[in-house]
């Protein structure tokens, strides 16, 4: 007979990674406490992907709207109603969060709210109530970071979360921090009306994509007019009469009504009696071996803890991972290089596998081949008035070893550039697909053509 509060998986954290182990591991029959202090979905459902891509539908719309005569359609955008703005965003928020919840509980899955913490090998402990897991996954996801002091007071200087529940659109913003939050936010506020600089440390925006996509996003920014100044770190903010001045290095200020604070996010594990259980930690990051176990026990962790990109699909995947892995079916190795990335700006940045510069760190820069396909070629491109490029990388007579693609709704091709990838497709194997026309998958279609040798709308 098993104990009331004994369960084959005991999980700590409900955000991406943890609800799909737990619903995974329910469909394998296993039993599952599922426990969160807050609401189910975390991050990425309340305060991250859903609702920020929200604020990015709403911000092509203002967009489309102010731009629309260059199609021949006349219309006049008369303001953004952030109150209707969030109604809408929390709208799409609260319909899956509702679906979320109906699905955990059909599943009959164990849900326990409240702060939980390790206190034994195989026990999280929650208000005085002890849950026993026969395997215990450690999902506690992450939170905005800040700088040694920038004080966050979520007025003047805000984080991502504060951000979103912004009632107005501020008139002047700086966000400091380049990559995907600071880019995605710095483009959204340009467009619903408001002077945006981004402060980026490192030599580039999203310095993690390809440089050349990198090259892309700042030539689009400065088009729409979008500041930035990279290369030059991040000093110190002080508050004015009516917002915030922020001092870059070399003295340089920038003054504006609010400043955002999207240099990352750390991960959610202190205080949580981790390291007490034997769980080894690197800069607050859960160390795990390729298969998720964190060496102790039957202790594995998933998502934002574990060193590596910090994306909902990636703890999606791992939590499905571990679940599969506890009942014993063996599941392949997530190769973290296989992990689509997308950022949501205008234009969308969207990328699998290596870059130029990394590609040509593991085979040798004379066995690395590279193909630039222009959208200016593409018909659906040009019908959408966007501009970038897809770019391949191979090696020489191999597969495709990375993808990266710049321009309108690249996003949604990351998803067939994500096969090529992993299943180590080459040129010529994907130039023989056919690809529907007038489409933007066209141009993932004609730039392995030309890596292939056959170029139709491009010069090879």
């Amino acid at each position: 007979m098993s104990q009331p509060n004994t369960f084959d998986i005991v999980i700590l954290g409900a955000g991406s990674g943890g609800y799909a182990a737990a619903l995974r591991a329910a469909e394998l029959g296993l039993t599952v406490a599922l426990i969160d202090k807050a609401e189910l979905g975390g991050t990425c459902l309340h305060r991250g992907c859903i609702p920020t891509k929200a604020l990015l539908h709403a911000a092509e719309l203002a967009d489309q709207t102010r731009e629309s005569e260059q199609f021949g359609v006349k219309a006049d955008l008369v303001g953004i109603d952030m109150a209707g703005v969030n109604s809408y965003k929390d709208g799409v928020v609260g319909r899956l969060y509702k679906g979320l919840q109906g699905l955990l509980k059909q599943d009959k899955i164990t849900i326990v709210q409240g702060a939980g913490k390790l206190v034994a090998q195989d026990t999280v402990e929650v208000d005085g109530q002890r849950y026993t897991g026969r395997n215990v996954i450690l999902a506690t996801g992450s939170y905005s970071r800040s700088l040694p002091g920038l004080e966050v007071d979520g007025k003047r200087v805000l984080t991502s979360e504060h951000a979103l529940k912004l009632d107005r659109v501020p008139s002047s913003a700086i966000v400091l921090g380049g990559g995907v939050i600071g880019v995605e936010f710095a483009s959204v506020w340009k467009s619903f009306g408001a002077d945006v600089t981004i402060l980026e440390a490192l030599p580039r925006l999203v310095a993690a994509e390809d440089a050349d996509i990198s090259k892309q996003v700042e030539r689009a920014f400065r088009k729409r007019k979008i500041n930035f100044k990279v290369g030059k770190p991040f000093e110190k903010v002080e508050h004015t009469e009516n917002g915030v001045r922020a001092t870059i290095q070399g003295g340089e200020t920038v003054e504006a009504e609010i400043l955002l604070v999207a240099v990352g996010r750390g991960p959610t594990t202190q205080d949580l009696g981790y390291e007490q259980q034997g769980v080894r930690l690197d800069r607050g990051f859960v160390l795990t071996n390729e298969r998720l176990h964190t060496g102790v026990g039957n202790i594995y962790a998933v998502g934002d803890i574990v060193p590596g990109l910090q994306l909902a699909h990636r703890g999606f995947a791992q939590g499905i991972f571990v679940a599969e892995e506890i009942a014993g079916l063996n599941p392949a190795v997530i190769d973290e290089a296989g992990i689509p990335r997308v950022t949501y700006s205008d234009p969308e940045v969207a990328s699998v596998g290596l870059t130029e510069e990394k590609a040509k760190e593991k085979y040798g820069a004379d066995k690395v081949t590279t193909y630039n396909y222009n959208l200016g070629g593409n018909g659906k491109s040009q019908i959408l008035k966007t501009q970038g490029f897809v770019k391949l990388i191979r090696t020489v007579d191999g597969p495709v070893v990375g993808v990266h693609m710049v321009g309108a709704r690249m996003g949604e091709l990351v998803s067939e550039a994500q096969l090529i990838y992993n299943w180590e497709a080459f040129p010529e194997e994907v130039a023989q697909l056919v690809h529907a026309h007038p489409t933007q998958s066209e141009a993932l279609g004609e730039a392995h053509l030309a890596l292939a040798g056959k170029p139709l709308h491009a010069h090879s």
